[in-house]
């Protein structure tokens, strides 16, 4: 009769820790914030090892690692400005064109350096391709998340 008392107490502990962790409204899932940050790690640190690696010259290298780090940073700046003018928050008219502006550079300054490589097979070429865009995707999730938390905890 005990064994049966200790399997139930069992499967109320087992309930017990299935307890579910409450989120306050649109709040991300821990799930898509590790996989942003995962996307981001993955995204940028494989472009970097890349472009360490690759049989360039230095000056090439720069040019590339320049164009990740404006790319990141322009696509947050629109992500932020795209939003922040959707909630009704001031934004002007020029940093908003300016965002684009820069996003939009970015992403042809990528596009041109890769299409006048002449050094670098086209494997390679698609490869820095779709590490830059992954990095780009994730930067943008990354700081959505961290605002949506930020909001989530303001609400309270």
């Amino acid at each position: 009769m005990s064994n049966d008392h200790e399997v139930l107490l069992d499967k109320e502990k087992q309930k017990d820790s299935k307890i579910k962790v409450a989120r306050k409204e649109g709040e991300p899932t821990p799930a898509f914030i590790g996989a942003s940050w995962a996307a981001l790690l993955v995204g940028g640190t494989a472009y970097l090892i890349g472009l360490y690696n690759a049989a360039m010259q230095l000056n090439e290298k720069g040019y590339y690692f320049a164009v990740l780090v404006f790319g990141l940073y322009s696509a947050v700046s629109l992500q932020k400005a795209v939003r922040d003018k959707d909630e009704g928050i001031p934004v002007t008219n020029i940093y908003y064109g300016i965002s684009w502006f820069a996003f939009i550079i970015s992403i042809s300054l990528m596009g041109i350096g890769l299409y006048n490589a002449g050094s670098i097979d086209l494997s390679e070429k698609g490869f820095y391709g779709m590490a830059f865009v992954l990095s780009l995707f994730a930067a943008i999730t990354v700081q959505k998340n961290i605002r949506d938390a930020q909001r989530a905890r303001e609400r309270d």
